[in-house]
């Protein structure tokens, strides 16, 4: 057996591997209820039950949310046990409640939604204790397990992108993630050829990272970082915004529609541009990655810059492909789990890290901080892998295939290390930037510069 961090590999048939896997189930499940506690006790219980953006749910929504689907898939299908709650399971079905209607209905109060989820937590507990990891495949390696860890994260940190919509006084608070520690810029080139994207062995990936497949490409050009505020305020002092030139039909429609002049939380502060993070105006950081853009704002940029966004396939093989072995890694920087210095994860510190922060996350070809501080836009449309396969149910992924969402890579600062890796998936409407959404560029390979 193998275990690093998330991904935990197990026969199944050996009491100490067995005991092992139930150990580090544990204490993921603790620390995803840890972040989940944080975030919702740092406010009274009117905040808790306002909805402060019709874009997102109350915060006790989410609270509940979570609890209820562990009830699903741990207490009553892994489980096999008497269900806590049943009254509750539709008014928590994130698919029968839009989130503008969440507000009006009779959602569980903070107490009651707390005292449910311990209860919960408490029955998962005891048949953690005596599951055997080999009876199907939706228990084999610990995957439903895992699979809650993530979905609760999941659930995070939409809860933290709420309080960055929420008005009032800062409640949350984080040190600064680490000052630059190398030079980043310029392009990277990826050479032609084939590498694996997806995963057929992470035991905790999900349905639409499935299954691991060969995808050959031409040679590009990539950001070594990710487009940075001062790289995006020239943009708009170029009158970026302005200039139809640079956006899609789509884009310039929405553009118009929604007055978009910046990216969202920016202000002018005199000459300059201030940003509004959790409560506090601060100046905008000119080396940190830009946040809080959509699809058509990422798409204008790179237009402007005589590039564009990279494809999900260019994207992964940037981060994932070893030239010197010809593997696909789970994460830039290898196999193993991200530490500190790997990468700016888990709600650590609440904005991006400056461009050359995290040179131990470098991937092989010199690309930078593809993990962690922004999601990255990228310009394919969410689609299964050829031969995907849903599991453990169609509305995780299979409904959203279809063209009406864009995908996004490699997590943000707002992300747990549980909900991300180098296969790692998301996916939105293009129009969306409450969420922790940036970019980088890409373009095709010169004749010139392309080898294989």
């Amino acid at each position: 057996m193998s275990v690093k961090g998330d991904a935990v590999t197990a026969s199944g048939t050996g009491h100490v591997d067995g005991e092992r896997l139930r150990d580090r189930i544990a204490v993921e499940l603790a620390r995803a209820r840890a972040r989940t506690t944080l975030l919702t006790e740092v406010v009274d219980d009117a905040d808790l039950m306002r909805q402060h953006s019709p874009l997102m749910s109350p915060l006790v929504w989410d609270l509940a949310h979570v609890g209820n689907q562990e009830e699903l898939w741990l207490v009553r299908d892994v489980g096999g046990r008497e269900p806590v709650r049943c009254d509750i399971d539709e008014l928590y079905d994130a698919f029968k409640q839009p989130r503008r209607d969440r507000p009006a209905l009779p959602l569980l109060p903070p107490a009651e939604a707390r005292a449910y989820l311990g209860t919960v937590r408490d029955k998962v507990h005891d048949l953690l204790d005596a599951v055997a990891f080999t009876d199907r495949p939706l228990v084999a390696d610990g995957f439903a397990f895992g699979m809650i860890v993530q979905h609760e994260q999941q659930h995070d940190e939409t809860m933290l992108a709420t309080h960055q919509l929420r008005s009032g006084p800062a409640v949350l608070h984080a040190p600064s993630p680490p000052e630059p520690s190398v030079r980043v810029g310029g392009e990277v080139l990826v050479p032609a050829g084939e590498f694996t994207m997806g995963t057929d062995t992470d035991p905790w990936a999900l349905d639409n990272e499935r299954p691991a497949h060969r995808v050959d490409l031409p040679a590009y050009v990539i950001d070594a970082a990710p487009v940075t505020n001062g790289e995006f305020a020239a943009f708009i002092a170029e009158d970026g915004y302005g200039d139809q030139r640079w956006w899609s039909p789509a884009g310039w429609a929405h553009r118009l529609r929604e007055g978009l002049e910046a990216p969202m939380h920016w202000r002018r502060d005199g000459d300059e541009w201030s940003y509004q993070r959790f409560g506090r105006w601060g100046r905008v950081r000119a080396d940190e990655p830009v946040v809080h853009v959509c699809f058509y704002e990422a798409q204008a940029y790179a237009a402007w810059a005589g590039k564009r966004l990279p494809t999900e396939a260019e994207w992964e093989k940037a981060a994932r492909w070893d030239p010197a072995t010809g593997r696909s890694r789970r994460y830039p920087w290898g196999d193993d789990d991200p530490t500190e210095a790997h990468a700016n994860l888990g709600q650590r510190h609440l904005r991006p890290a400056p461009v050359g922060a995290y040179p131990a996350g470098v991937s092989p070809l010199g690309v930078h901080q593809l993990i962690g501080d922004v999601w990255e836009w990228t310009s394919s449309t969410f689609d299964g892998h050829p031969g995907f396969t849903a599991f453990p149910y169609r509305e995780y992924s299979e409904v959203f295939f279809g063209g009406d969402y864009r995908v996004l890579r490699g997590g943000s600062f707002g992300t747990d290390r549980s909900a991300c890796r180098g296969t790692f998936r998301n996916w939105d409407y293009p129009i969306r930037r409450q969420i922790f959404s940036g970019f980088r560029c890409a373009r095709d390979a010169r004749p010139d510069e392309s080898y294989r």
